[in-house]
Protein backbone atom coordinates (compact mmCIF):
# COMPACT_ATOMS: atom_id res chain seq x y z
CA UNK A 1 0.00 0.00 0.00
CA UNK A 2 1.15 3.34 -0.73
CA UNK A 3 2.39 5.41 2.56
CA UNK A 4 0.46 7.94 3.56
CA UNK A 5 1.09 11.20 5.02
CA UNK A 6 3.66 11.42 8.27
CA UNK A 7 4.75 13.60 10.47
CA UNK A 8 7.69 12.35 12.19
CA UNK A 9 9.85 9.71 11.14
CA UNK A 10 9.80 8.16 7.97
CA UNK A 11 10.14 4.35 8.59
CA UNK A 12 9.05 3.23 4.98
CA UNK A 13 9.98 4.19 1.44
CA UNK A 14 7.91 6.90 0.58
CA UNK A 15 7.00 5.83 -3.15
CA UNK A 16 7.05 2.12 -2.61
CA UNK A 17 6.53 1.33 1.14
CA UNK A 18 9.34 -1.23 1.36
CA UNK A 19 11.14 -1.31 4.72
CA UNK A 20 14.63 -1.78 2.99
CA UNK A 21 16.16 1.24 3.65
CA UNK A 22 19.96 2.10 3.62
CA UNK A 23 21.09 4.86 5.66
CA UNK A 24 23.58 6.79 2.81
CA UNK A 25 24.75 9.92 4.98
CA UNK A 26 24.11 11.00 8.71
CA UNK A 27 23.80 14.99 9.20
CA UNK A 28 23.01 15.15 12.83
CA UNK A 29 20.27 16.83 13.87
CA UNK A 30 19.80 20.08 12.19
CA UNK A 31 17.56 23.49 12.78
CA UNK A 32 14.96 23.98 10.13
CA UNK A 33 16.12 25.47 6.82
CA UNK A 34 13.35 28.60 6.97
CA UNK A 35 13.65 28.83 11.37
CA UNK A 36 15.84 31.99 11.06
CA UNK A 37 16.16 33.40 14.40
CA UNK A 38 15.49 37.27 15.91
CA UNK A 39 17.91 38.59 18.56
CA UNK A 40 15.46 37.73 21.36
CA UNK A 41 15.02 34.03 20.24
CA UNK A 42 18.53 33.48 20.60
CA UNK A 43 18.10 33.32 24.07
CA UNK A 44 15.41 30.59 24.18
CA UNK A 45 15.54 27.08 23.16
CA UNK A 46 15.97 25.72 19.14
CA UNK A 47 14.23 22.95 18.09
CA UNK A 48 16.54 20.89 15.88
CA UNK A 49 15.22 17.56 13.68
CA UNK A 50 16.80 14.31 12.26
CA UNK A 51 18.46 14.70 8.76
CA UNK A 52 19.22 11.61 7.51
CA UNK A 53 19.72 10.42 4.05
CA UNK A 54 18.64 7.07 3.02
CA UNK A 55 18.69 5.00 -0.35
CA UNK A 56 15.25 2.63 -0.69
CA UNK A 57 16.87 -0.76 -2.01
CA UNK A 58 13.47 -2.09 -3.58
CA UNK A 59 12.53 1.13 -6.24
CA UNK A 60 15.70 3.04 -5.22
CA UNK A 61 14.45 6.29 -4.14
CA UNK A 62 16.67 8.49 -2.52
CA UNK A 63 14.87 10.18 0.48
CA UNK A 64 15.28 11.44 4.34
CA UNK A 65 13.35 9.91 6.82
CA UNK A 66 11.96 12.77 8.97
CA UNK A 67 8.97 14.83 7.70
CA UNK A 68 8.34 17.95 9.49
CA UNK A 69 4.89 19.16 10.13
CA UNK A 70 4.23 20.86 6.68
CA UNK A 71 2.25 23.51 8.50
CA UNK A 72 6.03 24.81 10.88
CA UNK A 73 7.97 24.54 7.32
CA UNK A 74 5.37 26.47 5.15
CA UNK A 75 3.98 28.88 7.85
CA UNK A 76 2.11 31.96 6.95
CA UNK A 77 5.44 33.63 7.48
CA UNK A 78 7.32 31.58 5.01
CA UNK A 79 10.41 33.80 3.66
CA UNK A 80 11.48 32.69 0.30
CA UNK A 81 10.17 34.68 -2.93
CA UNK A 82 10.57 32.99 -6.39
CA UNK A 83 10.89 36.93 -7.75
CA UNK A 84 14.00 37.49 -6.19
CA UNK A 85 16.34 34.56 -7.67
CA UNK A 86 17.39 35.90 -11.24
CA UNK A 87 17.66 32.29 -12.08
CA UNK A 88 14.74 31.14 -11.01
CA UNK A 89 12.55 34.04 -13.17
CA UNK A 90 14.42 32.78 -15.72
CA UNK A 91 13.82 29.50 -16.08
CA UNK A 92 10.04 29.57 -15.37
CA UNK A 93 10.02 31.80 -18.06
CA UNK A 94 11.21 29.15 -20.45
CA UNK A 95 9.43 26.69 -18.69
CA UNK A 96 5.98 28.53 -19.69
CA UNK A 97 7.44 29.11 -22.84
CA UNK A 98 8.05 25.25 -23.13
CA UNK A 99 4.59 24.24 -22.15
CA UNK A 100 3.39 26.86 -23.65
CA UNK A 101 3.99 25.76 -27.28
CA UNK A 102 4.44 21.57 -26.60
CA UNK A 103 0.93 21.88 -25.30
CA UNK A 104 -0.50 24.24 -27.88
CA UNK A 105 -2.46 26.07 -24.77
CA UNK A 106 -4.38 28.71 -25.62
CA UNK A 107 -6.74 31.87 -23.99
CA UNK A 108 -9.22 28.66 -23.34
CA UNK A 109 -6.77 26.40 -21.04
CA UNK A 110 -6.43 27.04 -17.61
CA UNK A 111 -2.75 26.37 -15.68
CA UNK A 112 -2.85 25.56 -11.93
CA UNK A 113 0.50 26.11 -10.60
CA UNK A 114 0.72 24.17 -7.06
CA UNK A 115 3.21 25.78 -4.40
CA UNK A 116 3.01 29.04 -6.64
CA UNK A 117 4.76 30.75 -3.98
CA UNK A 118 4.19 34.41 -5.27
CA UNK A 119 3.00 34.01 -8.81
CA UNK A 120 6.63 34.07 -10.85
CA UNK A 121 5.87 31.01 -12.83
CA UNK A 122 2.72 31.89 -13.74
CA UNK A 123 3.76 35.29 -14.50
CA UNK A 124 4.79 33.70 -17.95
CA UNK A 125 1.61 31.93 -18.89
CA UNK A 126 -0.51 34.88 -18.43
CA UNK A 127 2.08 36.61 -20.78
CA UNK A 128 1.09 34.17 -23.37
CA UNK A 129 -2.66 34.86 -22.62
CA UNK A 130 -3.48 31.48 -20.70
CA UNK A 131 -5.91 31.58 -17.44
CA UNK A 132 -4.13 31.01 -14.20
CA UNK A 133 -4.55 29.93 -10.96
CA UNK A 134 -2.08 29.42 -7.71
CA UNK A 135 -2.25 27.35 -4.98
CA UNK A 136 -0.25 28.70 -2.39
CA UNK A 137 -0.28 28.20 1.74
CA UNK A 138 1.87 31.01 2.65
CA UNK A 139 1.24 34.77 2.78
CA UNK A 140 3.42 34.72 -0.33
CA UNK A 141 0.00 34.40 -2.11
CA UNK A 142 -1.45 37.65 -0.68
CA UNK A 143 1.65 38.89 -2.75
CA UNK A 144 0.56 36.95 -6.14
CA UNK A 145 -2.85 38.10 -5.52
CA UNK A 146 -2.04 41.93 -5.64
CA UNK A 147 0.11 41.48 -8.68
CA UNK A 148 -2.45 40.12 -10.62
CA UNK A 149 -1.68 36.64 -10.34
CA UNK A 150 -5.43 34.98 -9.25
CA UNK A 151 -3.90 32.62 -6.30
CA UNK A 152 -5.88 30.51 -3.35
CA UNK A 153 -4.37 30.72 -0.03
CA UNK A 154 -4.18 27.04 1.26
CA UNK A 155 -3.13 23.38 1.24
CA UNK A 156 -3.44 21.50 -2.07
CA UNK A 157 -5.62 18.43 -0.86
CA UNK A 158 -8.27 16.58 -2.92
CA UNK A 159 -10.87 18.68 -1.46
CA UNK A 160 -9.25 21.74 -2.92
CA UNK A 161 -8.74 20.37 -6.51
CA UNK A 162 -12.65 19.48 -6.47
CA UNK A 163 -13.21 23.04 -4.99
CA UNK A 164 -10.98 24.47 -8.05
CA UNK A 165 -12.85 22.22 -10.44
CA UNK A 166 -16.04 23.54 -9.63
CA UNK A 167 -15.10 27.07 -10.02
CA UNK A 168 -12.70 27.49 -12.55
CA UNK A 169 -12.92 23.57 -14.36
CA UNK A 170 -10.43 21.43 -15.01
CA UNK A 171 -6.75 22.52 -15.82
CA UNK A 172 -5.42 21.52 -18.79
CA UNK A 173 -1.70 21.56 -17.31
CA UNK A 174 -0.77 21.26 -13.74
CA UNK A 175 2.87 22.66 -12.22
CA UNK A 176 4.65 22.13 -9.33
CA UNK A 177 8.03 23.72 -9.77
CA UNK A 178 10.50 23.34 -6.91
CA UNK A 179 7.60 21.35 -5.00
CA UNK A 180 7.00 17.99 -5.67
CA UNK A 181 9.59 16.67 -3.57
CA UNK A 182 8.28 18.92 -0.77
CA UNK A 183 5.02 17.46 -0.46
CA UNK A 184 4.33 15.30 2.36
CA UNK A 185 0.93 13.65 1.29
CA UNK A 186 2.23 12.59 -2.01
CA UNK A 187 -0.55 10.38 -2.57
CA UNK A 188 -3.60 12.17 -1.86
CA UNK A 189 -1.29 15.12 -3.35
CA UNK A 190 -1.32 13.28 -6.59
CA UNK A 191 -5.25 12.11 -6.66
CA UNK A 192 -5.80 15.72 -6.26
CA UNK A 193 -3.68 16.27 -9.51
CA UNK A 194 -5.39 13.53 -11.29
CA UNK A 195 -9.06 15.03 -10.01
CA UNK A 196 -8.13 18.33 -11.24
CA UNK A 197 -6.61 17.87 -14.57
CA UNK A 198 -8.45 17.24 -18.57
CA UNK A 199 -7.97 13.66 -19.85
CA UNK A 200 -5.45 15.13 -21.85
CA UNK A 201 -3.85 17.16 -19.87
CA UNK A 202 -0.14 17.18 -18.37
CA UNK A 203 1.50 17.41 -14.81
CA UNK A 204 4.73 18.83 -15.25
CA UNK A 205 6.92 19.12 -12.06
CA UNK A 206 10.34 20.11 -11.25
CA UNK A 207 12.70 19.07 -8.85
CA UNK A 208 16.34 18.64 -7.28
CA UNK A 209 18.28 16.00 -9.58
CA UNK A 210 19.79 12.67 -8.17
CA UNK A 211 22.63 12.54 -10.75
CA UNK A 212 23.31 16.45 -9.99
CA UNK A 213 23.08 16.11 -6.35
CA UNK A 214 25.78 13.41 -7.06
CA UNK A 215 27.65 14.95 -10.08
CA UNK A 216 28.37 18.21 -8.33
CA UNK A 217 28.31 17.43 -4.65
CA UNK A 218 25.18 19.24 -3.82
CA UNK A 219 24.99 17.89 -0.12
CA UNK A 220 23.67 21.08 0.92
CA UNK A 221 20.52 20.61 -1.29
CA UNK A 222 19.47 18.12 1.47
CA UNK A 223 17.38 19.82 4.09
CA UNK A 224 13.91 19.49 5.74
CA UNK A 225 11.93 20.85 2.74
CA UNK A 226 13.62 17.71 0.32
CA UNK A 227 11.59 14.92 1.58
CA UNK A 228 12.49 13.43 -1.61
CA UNK A 229 15.25 13.35 -4.40
CA UNK A 230 14.33 12.25 -7.59
CA UNK A 231 15.41 10.10 -10.56
CA UNK A 232 13.63 8.55 -13.08
CA UNK A 233 13.01 4.80 -12.05
CA UNK A 234 11.18 5.81 -9.12
CA UNK A 235 9.66 8.42 -10.25
CA UNK A 236 8.59 6.01 -12.92
CA UNK A 237 7.11 3.51 -10.03
CA UNK A 238 5.28 6.54 -8.38
CA UNK A 239 3.58 7.24 -10.94
CA UNK A 240 2.07 3.92 -11.70
CA UNK A 241 0.73 3.30 -8.21
CA UNK A 242 -1.82 6.40 -8.67
CA UNK A 243 -2.82 5.59 -12.71
CA UNK A 244 -0.21 7.95 -14.60
CA UNK A 245 2.43 7.44 -17.04
CA UNK A 246 5.38 9.19 -16.88
CA UNK A 247 5.65 10.54 -20.74
CA UNK A 248 8.69 12.93 -20.67
CA UNK A 249 11.29 14.00 -18.78
CA UNK A 250 14.64 16.42 -19.38
CA UNK A 251 17.21 17.75 -17.60
CA UNK A 252 17.83 21.81 -16.90
CA UNK A 253 20.57 23.27 -15.34
CA UNK A 254 17.66 25.32 -12.67
CA UNK A 255 19.08 25.31 -8.98
CA UNK A 256 22.65 23.29 -9.30
CA UNK A 257 20.58 20.78 -11.83
CA UNK A 258 17.18 19.70 -11.69
CA UNK A 259 14.57 17.33 -13.76
CA UNK A 260 11.65 18.13 -14.65
CA UNK A 261 9.29 15.48 -15.87
CA UNK A 262 5.44 15.42 -17.49
CA UNK A 263 2.77 13.25 -16.41
CA UNK A 264 0.29 12.36 -18.10
CA UNK A 265 -3.11 10.00 -17.00
CA UNK A 266 -3.30 6.33 -18.29
CA UNK A 267 -0.93 4.19 -19.69
CA UNK A 268 1.55 6.32 -22.54
CA UNK A 269 4.35 5.47 -24.43
CA UNK A 270 7.88 7.20 -22.73
CA UNK A 271 9.51 9.92 -25.00
CA UNK A 272 13.01 8.93 -26.73
CA UNK A 273 15.16 11.57 -24.31
CA UNK A 274 13.68 10.33 -21.37
CA UNK A 275 14.77 6.90 -22.19
CA UNK A 276 18.03 8.18 -22.51
CA UNK A 277 18.16 9.80 -19.46
CA UNK A 278 17.54 6.44 -17.74
CA UNK A 279 20.25 4.84 -20.02
CA UNK A 280 22.56 7.99 -18.52
CA UNK A 281 21.33 7.14 -15.04
CA UNK A 282 22.35 3.65 -15.33
CA UNK A 283 25.73 4.13 -16.95
CA UNK A 284 25.89 6.22 -13.66
CA UNK A 285 25.66 4.09 -11.63
CA UNK A 286 23.44 5.81 -9.64
CA UNK A 287 21.23 2.78 -8.60
CA UNK A 288 23.99 1.42 -7.28
CA UNK A 289 24.89 1.19 -3.42
CA UNK A 290 28.63 1.68 -3.86
CA UNK A 291 27.53 5.10 -5.39
CA UNK A 292 25.76 6.55 -2.78
CA UNK A 293 28.61 5.13 -0.54
CA UNK A 294 30.97 7.29 -2.62
CA UNK A 295 29.23 10.45 -2.71
CA UNK A 296 29.26 9.81 1.35
CA UNK A 297 32.19 9.65 1.21
CA UNK A 298 32.80 12.60 -1.42
CA UNK A 299 30.49 14.80 0.97
CA UNK A 300 32.52 13.98 4.57
CA UNK A 301 36.22 14.64 2.96
CA UNK A 302 34.89 18.19 1.68
CA UNK A 303 33.81 19.28 5.05
CA UNK A 304 36.56 18.29 6.05
CA UNK A 305 38.93 19.85 3.42
CA UNK A 306 36.38 22.80 3.90
CA UNK A 307 36.71 23.47 7.96
CA UNK A 308 40.84 23.03 7.56
CA UNK A 309 40.61 25.92 4.94
CA UNK A 310 38.56 28.10 7.03
CA UNK A 311 40.73 27.32 10.38
CA UNK A 312 43.84 28.36 8.39
CA UNK A 313 42.53 31.33 7.16
CA UNK A 314 41.28 32.62 10.66
CA UNK A 315 44.61 31.35 12.02
CA UNK A 316 46.41 33.85 10.01
CA UNK A 317 43.85 37.21 11.16
CA UNK A 318 41.59 37.15 8.12
CA UNK A 319 38.09 38.07 8.54
CA UNK A 320 35.52 35.76 6.21
CA UNK A 321 31.86 36.61 5.56
CA UNK A 322 29.33 34.85 3.33
CA UNK A 323 27.80 35.53 -0.26
CA UNK A 324 24.29 35.15 0.29
CA UNK A 325 22.33 33.39 2.80
CA UNK A 326 20.52 30.82 0.95
CA UNK A 327 18.53 27.89 2.50
CA UNK A 328 20.70 25.65 1.63
CA UNK A 329 23.64 26.96 3.26
CA UNK A 330 22.09 25.88 6.47
CA UNK A 331 23.35 22.18 5.96
CA UNK A 332 26.48 23.44 4.79
CA UNK A 333 26.99 25.66 8.07
CA UNK A 334 25.70 22.89 10.29
CA UNK A 335 26.94 20.05 8.59
CA UNK A 336 30.30 21.46 8.87
CA UNK A 337 29.75 23.56 12.33
CA UNK A 338 30.21 26.42 10.59
CA UNK A 339 30.01 29.57 13.37
CA UNK A 340 30.95 32.85 14.16
CA UNK A 341 33.96 31.23 15.37
CA UNK A 342 35.05 31.01 11.68
CA UNK A 343 32.52 32.86 9.40
CA UNK A 344 31.80 36.69 10.83
CA UNK A 345 28.59 37.61 9.32
CA UNK A 346 26.33 36.35 6.46
CA UNK A 347 25.22 38.95 3.39
CA UNK A 348 22.44 38.87 1.52
CA UNK A 349 20.86 41.18 -0.64
CA UNK A 350 18.76 44.53 0.75
CA UNK A 351 15.59 43.46 -0.11
CA UNK A 352 15.91 39.82 1.72
CA UNK A 353 13.82 39.76 4.91
CA UNK A 354 16.70 37.45 6.41
CA UNK A 355 18.53 40.72 7.28
CA UNK A 356 18.38 41.44 10.82
CA UNK A 357 17.96 37.95 11.74
CA UNK A 358 20.22 35.06 12.67
CA UNK A 359 20.80 31.84 10.52
CA UNK A 360 19.14 28.85 12.08
CA UNK A 361 21.38 26.32 14.35
CA UNK A 362 24.28 28.09 13.92
CA UNK A 363 23.23 31.71 14.94
CA UNK A 364 25.40 33.71 12.40
CA UNK A 365 24.35 37.23 11.59
CA UNK A 366 22.82 38.19 8.45
CA UNK A 367 23.55 41.63 6.99
CA UNK A 368 22.72 43.69 3.58
CA UNK A 369 25.62 43.29 1.06
CA UNK A 370 26.58 46.17 1.05
CA UNK A 371 28.82 45.60 4.89
CA UNK A 372 30.94 43.20 2.91
CA UNK A 373 31.37 46.75 0.23
CA UNK A 374 32.52 48.95 3.38
CA UNK A 375 34.34 46.24 5.41
CA UNK A 376 36.20 44.17 2.68
CA UNK A 377 37.08 41.71 4.53
CA UNK A 378 39.89 39.36 3.27
CA UNK A 379 37.55 36.25 2.44
CA UNK A 380 33.90 35.97 0.89
CA UNK A 381 32.72 32.50 1.47
CA UNK A 382 30.57 31.56 -1.88
CA UNK A 383 27.06 29.98 -0.18
CA UNK A 384 25.48 30.35 -3.18
CA UNK A 385 27.59 28.55 -4.77
CA UNK A 386 25.59 26.56 -8.03
CA UNK A 387 25.53 29.97 -9.04
CA UNK A 388 29.09 31.14 -7.97
CA UNK A 389 30.22 32.45 -11.26
CA UNK A 390 27.60 34.95 -11.87
CA UNK A 391 27.33 35.75 -8.22
CA UNK A 392 31.25 36.43 -7.93
CA UNK A 393 30.96 39.00 -11.00
CA UNK A 394 28.30 40.57 -9.26
CA UNK A 395 29.89 41.17 -5.93
CA UNK A 396 33.10 42.33 -7.92
CA UNK A 397 31.38 44.85 -9.81
CA UNK A 398 29.56 46.27 -6.60
CA UNK A 399 33.33 46.78 -5.66
CA UNK A 400 34.73 43.62 -3.39
CA UNK A 401 38.27 43.66 -3.80
CA UNK A 402 39.04 40.28 -1.62
CA UNK A 403 39.21 36.23 -2.17
CA UNK A 404 36.38 34.00 -2.45
CA UNK A 405 36.02 30.86 -1.12
CA UNK A 406 33.96 28.48 -3.17
CA UNK A 407 32.78 25.30 -0.96
CA UNK A 408 31.60 22.90 -3.13
CA UNK A 409 32.58 20.55 -4.57
CA UNK A 410 36.03 20.81 -3.97
CA UNK A 411 36.93 23.69 -1.11
CA UNK A 412 38.92 26.54 -2.73
CA UNK A 413 40.20 30.14 -3.15
CA UNK A 414 39.67 32.32 -6.02
CA UNK A 415 41.40 35.19 -6.53
CA UNK A 416 40.53 35.95 -10.29
CA UNK A 417 36.69 36.28 -11.67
Amino acid sequence: MPQEAVVGHISRCQVCSSENLELVLAFGHQARVHGHLTKEMLHQPETKYPLNLYRCADCYLVQIDYAVDPKIVFSPEYPYHSGTTDMLVRNFRSLADEVVKKYGLTEKDLVVDIGSNDGTLLQGFKAKGVKVLGVEPTDNAKKANSEGIPTIQEFFTVKAAGDITTKHGRAKVVTAANVFAHINNLFEFLQGVQALLTDDGVFVSESQYLMDIIDKLEFDTIYDEHLRYYSLKPMQKLFSLVGFSLVDAERISAAGGSIRAYAMKGERPLSDRAKELIAAEEAAGIYKKETLKNFADRAIKAKHDLLKLLIDCKQKGARIASVGAPGRSNTLLGFTNIDQHLLDYLCERNTSPKIGLFSPGTHLPIVDEKKLMEEQPEYALVLSWHIGEELMRKIRQLGYKGKFIMPLPTPGIVENI
